[in-house]
């Protein structure tokens, strides 16, 4: 946990949400996508797998600090990677 500095995951969130509105502008209903079936795949396969992994791991760092977990369920569902770093700043907070 003490890898994660706030400076770091707050330039992470930011950059994941800078890359998340220039991703829904520059995609157009009318495009098609340059991503054969079989890239597209592959990479929801890899995604799926680190979301399992993360979800996992979230689970274990809670308990081991008796918190609660299941709160972070539905907004890790939703958006996995700011959830994620939401969740390392919540504990590292100081109590």
């Amino acid at each position: 946990m003490f890898v994660w500095s706030k400076r770091l995951v707050g330039a992470l969130l930011g950059v994941f949400v800078i890359m998340l509105g220039i991703f829904l502008f520059k995609t157009a209903p009318d495009n098609t996508s340059d991503l054969t079936n079989y890239t597209t795949g592959w990479m929801t396969l890899n995604y799926v797998g680190l979301i399992v992994w993360v979800f996992v791991w979230m689970i274990d760092q809670a308990r081991m600090r008796g918190k609660n977990f299941w709160v972070w369920l539905v907004p890790f569902v939703l958006a996995p990677l700011p959830t994620l770093m939401l969740f390392v700043l919540f504990l590292q907070r100081r109590i």
